[in-house]
């Protein structure tokens, strides 16, 4: 997957790590093509022969966090398709698409392995709405003002790298071993894929929050010292 360059997300990212006093946002947008690099072919062919695989062979995905029901109730399928929301069934993903969604993990963050990722720690989203509204009130309700003044531009930039109306969504919601997301400290985070298969495009929203004395006591506080004025004027250069 090679990194998309982004004036406008390198801007933005600068001022998603924010101190919120009680608790330490760390956010980052990242746009990717899927053109696979380096050793990513080999590493295709192999994900694909382990299981006796072709690239459109489907895997079931883990319901939407929109939907609240045990695992026994879903329904696994041989093609996408969602149901009411009294009985949803669950939906599926190719072999290939999984493929750039993991590829996506792993270059984001090269300290991490997500080769053995499953399909069941994912989840198509059911629409932008829904993903817009989940997004935008995790960090409302953290940054509060300092969020909803830059709103406007973030969705923004993420329209002009990918198209928004144009996209699947997915989310990746791990089991907790060993990722980033399940260090000691983190509150809450949430991982979104907007892919665009037509450009053949994805761009990556990764936010956590985690507790500040966690982050005190591990010694990485030094990354978000920045006092009100500070974070103001991060804000203000996203919003100009």
């Amino acid at each position: 997957m090679k990194l998309l360059e982004s004036p406008e997300f390198e801007a933005l990212n600068t001022s998603l790590c924010l101190d919120c006093g009680e608790n330490k946002i760390m956010g980052r947008i990242e746009g990717y093509s899927c053109k696979m690099i380096g050793n990513e072919k080999q590493m295709y062919k192999k994900f694909n022969s382990e299981q006796g695989t072709t690239p459109h062979d489907l895997q079931a995905l883990s319901p939407s966090q929109l939907y609240s029901f045990s695992p026994g109730q879903c329904n696994y399928i041989s093609h996408s398709v969602s149901g009411d929301e009294e009985n949803p069934l669950c939906d599926t993903i190719s072999r290939k698409t999984l493929f750039y969604l993991i590829a996506t993990l792993n270059a984001s963050f090269p300290d991490y392995d997500f080769s053995h990722a499953k399909s069941h720690e994912f989840s198509k989203e059911p629409s932008l709405e829904w993903v817009m509204n989940s997004i935008d009130s995790n960090l409302s309700t953290a940054a509060g003002e300092l969020y909803r003044a830059v709103r406007a531009k973030l969705w923004s930039a993420i329209e002009n790298m990918i198209h928004l109306l144009n996209c699947e969504i997915y989310s990746y919601n791990p089991d907790l071993t060993s990722d980033p997301f399940s260090e000691d400290g983190t509150l809450w985070s949430f991982n979104y894929f907007f892919y665009n298969k037509k450009l053949k495009r994805i761009v990556f929203f990764t936010c956590r929050a985690i507790n500040p004395m966690h982050v005190l006591d591990s010694g990485i506080g030094s990354d978000f010292t920045m006092d009100d004025e500070e974070l103001s004027n991060d804000w203000q250069d996203v919003e100009n």
